[in-house]
Formats: C-alpha cells, sequence, structure tokens
C-alpha cells in the first residue's frame, strides 16, 4: 500500500519535530549544567574593580534573615536592662555566650570523637549486601560430522568440526551475603593511633581551658579600662571646673585693674580646652564600653548597665615569690599542657611507624544463601538454593614499598624535635610572661602610694596657688601650670589603679591560675571591699 504525497509529507514533519523535541530536551539540561558551572567556577574578570559574584544575592538574603544569630535560634543570655553588673557577672555571662567558648567546646568534641573512631579498629567489621540480577550470555558451541563407515576404525578421529553454533543461556541470581574481618595482631599500630588521638583530645580539652582563661582576662582588663575611662570623663569634667574657676579670678582682677587682657583670653581658651577634653574623654568612654560589650560576645545595641570602679577597694602584696609563681606556672599552664600532649602524640605516631614494619594478622569470613536459576535455549528455569560459606587466616608483611616507611619514620621524628622545641620554647616564654607580670603587679602597688600622694600634693598646690593669685601673689602662668598639674595627677592616679587590676589578673593568667578549672566557677580575688578580680582558687 503506498501513501500519498501529502501523508508521506506529514509523516516525515512529525518525524522531524519528534527528532528535534528530542534534541533539545537532551542538548539543554547539558547546556544549563555547563552553563551553571561556568558560572560558579568564574573568578572576578580584572583587578581593576569590584565585581558581584554569581548567587551573591543569594547569601546576603540568609544573612539578613539572621539566620546564624546563635547555635540554638534563641539568646543563650538574657541581659536585664535595669540591674548593673559587676565584674563577677560580666565573666559569667561571657563564659556562656562568647562564640569563642563554644568554638572550642565543638573542637573538643571533635577530638573525643577522633578516639571512639580510632578505638573502632579494635572491633570487627561486618558488612551485609544484597543482590539480585539477570544475565543472558552464549557459548560457542561446535557442530560435529561422523563418517559412520571411519568409527569402527579409525574412532574418535572419525569425527569433524563442520561447523559451529550458539548455546544460549538465561540466569537469574538471588543472593544474601554477610562478611567479617577482624585485625587481630598489628605489632601496637592501633594502639599508637588509639593513644596519638587521647593525646590530642588532652590538647583540645586545656585548648577549652585556655580559652576560658584567655576570655576571663579579656572582660577583666577591658571592664577596668572602661573604669579607668569613666574616671577620666571625672577627671575632665573637674578640669572644667578648676578652669572656670580660675577664668573667674582672672576675670575679677581685670575688673579691679590688676590683671591683663591676654591674660583672661589665655583663661578663656584653657576652659574651651577642658571642655574639649571632656567630648573626648566622653569618646574614649564608649570606644571603652564597646570593647567591653564585644569581649562578652553582646551586641553593642544591648542596653547594659556595668558597675563602677569601687574606689575604696585595695589589692594586697602577691603571698608567694616569683620563683614559685614559675614554678606554678610551669606546671598549670594550659599552654604548656598542650605542647606536653602535643610531644606525647608526636611519640605516638612513632611508634605507629615502627609498627608498620611488622606483619598484620587478620581473619576474614563470608556466609551467603544463593539462588541461581539458568536456563538453556528457551528451557524451563533449573536450578537450587544453596548456603556458602568460608573463613580464612591471613598474614600480611609489606617487603618492598619503595622506602616509603623509612620516609614516614623520618617524617615522624623530625615532627617530634620540632614538638620538643616547641615545648621548650614554651616553657621560656612562660617564665619570661610571669616574670613581667611579677615585676608590673609590684610596680603598679608601689605606684599606687606614690600617685595618691602626688593628687593630695597638686590639690594643694593648685589651692595655693589660685589663692595666691586671688591676693596678687602669683602669676596667671603659675596657676594655669598647678591646674594642669591637678588635672594630671589626678588621671595618673585612676590609671594607676587600673593597672594594678589588671596587672593582677595578667599575673593570674601568666602562671595559668585564672579561671582554674578546680573549681566550677570563676572565684574572683578577695581584697578588702570584696571582689576585685577573678581567680582560679
Amino acid at each position: 500500500m503506498k501513501c500519498s504525497p501529502c501523508t508521506c509529507l506529514a509523516v516525515r514533519n512529525v518525524r522531524q519535530r519528534s527528532i528535534g523535541i528530542f534534541r533539545l530536551l537532551v542538548t539543554l539540561p547539558l547546556f544549563l549544567a555547563i552553563s551553571a558551572a561556568h558560572a560558579r567556577n568564574d573568578p572576578p574578570p580584572s583587578s581593576e574593580r569590584t565585581w558581584s559574584p554569581p548567587n551573591l544575592a543569594n547569601y546576603e538574603r540568609e544573612l539578613a534573615s539572621q539566620r546564624f544569630n546563635n547555635a540554638e535560634g534563641t539568646p543563650r543570655v538574657s541581659i536585664n536592662p535595669r540591674k548593673i553588673y559587676g565584674l563577677a557577672e560580666l565573666i559569667d555571662i561571657a563564659q556562656r555566650n562568647n562564640p569563642e567558648t563554644r568554638v572550642a567546646w565543638e573542637r573538643a568534641r571533635q577530638a573525643a570523637a577522633a578516639v571512639g573512631l580510632s578505638e573502632s579498629a579494635y572491633y570487627p567489621y561486618l558488612a551485609a549486601s544484597a543482590a539480585a540480577g539477570y544475565d543472558r550470555a552464549f557459548i560457542p558451541f561446535p557442530t560435529l560430522a561422523v563418517n559412520p563407515k571411519q568409527l569402527i576404525n579409525r574412532g574418535l578421529g572419525a569425527a569433524q568440526i563442520t561447523g559451529g553454533g550458539s548455546l544460549v543461556t538465561e540466569a537469574r541470581l538471588y543472593r544474601g551475603e554477610l562478611n567479617a574481618k577482624w585485625l587481630l595482631l598489628d605489632f601496637g599500630e592501633r594502639t599508637a593511633v588509639v593513644r596519638a588521638s587521647r593525646e590530642r583530645l588532652m590538647m583540645a580539652n586545656v585548648g577549652f581551658n585556655g580559652t576560658h582563661q584567655k576570655i576571663v582576662f579579656q572582660v577583666t582588663d577591658r571592664f577596668y579600662k572602661l573604669g579607668t575611662a569613666r574616671q577620666q570623663v571625672l577627671v575632665s569634667q573637674s578640669a572644667v571646673e578648676a578652669a572656670r574657676t580660675v577664668e573667674q579670678a582672672v576675670q575679677a582682677r581685670v575688673d579691679n585693674g590688676l590683671a591683663t587682657k591676654p591674660e583672661l583670653l589665655q583663661a578663656v581658651q584653657q576652659t574651651a580646652q577642658s571642655e574639649f577634653d571632656v567630648e573626648a574623654t566622653t569618646g574614649a568612654e564608649s570606644d571603652a564600653r564597646v570593647a567591653l560589650v564585644e569581649s562578652i560576645g553582646i551586641l553593642p545595641t544591648v542596653p547594659l548597665k556595668v558597675a563602677d570602679l569601687d574606689p575604696s577597694s585595695s589589692v594586697s602584696e602577691v603571698d608567694r615569690s616569683v620563683n614559685k609563681l614559675i614554678e606554678e606556672a610551669l606546671v598549670q599552664r594550659p599552654d604548656l599542657v598542650a605542647k606536653l600532649a602535643n610531644v606525647h602524640a608526636k611519640e605516638d605516631d612513632i611508634r605507629k611507624v615502627k609498627a608498620e614494619y611488622y606483619p598484620q594478622v587478620a581473619f576474614s569470613g563470608h556466609a551467603s544463601e544463593t539462588e541461581l536459576d539458568v536456563s538453556i535455549k528457551n528451557s524451563p528455569y533449573f536450578g537450587d538454593t544453596r548456603p556458602t560459606f568460608g573463613a580464612l587466616l591471613t598474614m600480611e608483611l609489606p617487603i618492598f614499598d619503595g622506602f616509603a616507611r623509612d620516609r614516614e619514620m623520618d617524617v615522624a621524628k623530625a615532627e617530634l624535635r620540632a614538638a620538643e622545641s616547641e615545648l621548650a620554647g614554651a616553657r621560656d616564654t612562660a617564665v619570661r610572661e610571669v616574670w613581667k607580670a611579677y615585676t608590673d603587679f609590684r610596680t603598679a602597688l608601689r605606684k599606687q602610694d606614690s600617685a595618691v600622694k602626688l593628687v593630695t600634693a597638686s590639690q594643694n598646690a593648685f589651692d595655693a596657688v589660685l589663692d595666691s593669685y586671688e591676693h596678687g601673689l602669683s602669676t596667671y602662668p603659675e596657676i594655669l601650670n598647678a591646674q594642669r598639674n591637678l588635672t594630671a595627677a589626678r588621671s595618673v592616679n585612676h590609671d594607676t589603679r587600673a593597672a594594678i587590676y589588671t596587672a593582677a589578673a595578667a599575673l593570674a593568667l601568666s602562671t595559668g591560675e585564672l579561671a582554674r578549672p578546680s573549681t566550677n566557677t570563676v572565684k574572683p580575688l578577695q581584697t578588702s571591699t570584696g571582689a576585685v578580680r577573678p581567680m582560679g582558687r
């Protein structure tokens, strides 16, 4: 039957459209995949200007949603806007809220998981598998021709291959299998790996404690810097009052014809300078508050009231010698413990490489249930279901590996020597830090008495020079100099008091005593008026 030209044309058009649609469906996803891959891998087109990377808007929208505000999605610490927080309370908030503590905690958890991972090598490995499938194959099969007359005389030589065919087979397979492997003997390789992972866990654990100590010190240091900044604001405000007092005295003398107009202008200038200093110190106070809030781990927009420094508090002398403090630092500092654990880990790495020179003995076994059905040339399927099993005891000993183990041993020994050098260097650094912190603390204590005497003497000198100037017995430069000396003495006094507390915290940090893990909570150093600086015990 022949089709008409129109019908044939329609059939060809339909066939061509079908082929076109098929090509489009095949090539379009491939083109899109290639385009997407190139878009993701494109670098900036040039170094001359900024650019917008692909999918940048998605990242910005994700940040705008504040999805990563914290790990749980809710604030970890509630801040009471009406409460005034002291140092101990701020330290507690920082330890619970600062992201660095959570990062150190997660690293310790990772190290603990790594220990469990290394210990899993002691247990047998079991794996279950199942398979089902169909297989069709053929086997070339010859065709034999036999001459009956020659069969009697020549025997099998009467048979000749005259051609060949194919024997087609079909098979259905169903199998369930259980495999087991257990390393029985490795001459200490697994033990060395587990011990090294435990040493790294110790490094992570003491690193966690070191992070807490660092945060406690930061909060302490910035708390006293904020207190000092507040005192500087008060000092600058008192300087404004003193400058206005001097200005009034100069105005009175000008009115009586006892002073010149340049002196009055200088007094006005000094008042303006003092008012400018108030604004500058106020800005420094704001910066100090932001730094404190940052160390705590909360946003600067959170309303937080911080207690002022107690002017009646004091810190006593250290009841131990510097040599005793150095001995304590060399025993309990977290960084030194971590360096020592690193040395132990490198020693275990050497033991692991040594164990690789010895054979490994392992047991392996398998058990399975298999159903196999076969059909030959479309015959009915025939087969059976049988269990299979086996067990092996194997020993493996590397003979030659291109000197890889020798090089691994060289690397492990070099890393051990480097770790030992790092520990020695850290010990020397610890001694220097303790010595410096001890000296700074003792110096700050000695400067305190001198600072108090300086303030008293400067106040008396200013009062005397002011009274003398009002009676015409002193000049304006003398009273201006006395005013500046009084302001400087007040600033030095407040700086010295803050330096004492900061130096005390630095001394505790250098000895490893700050926020010691021997107690569950941070115990503050007890002074004559209460808690002033955090100590570990």
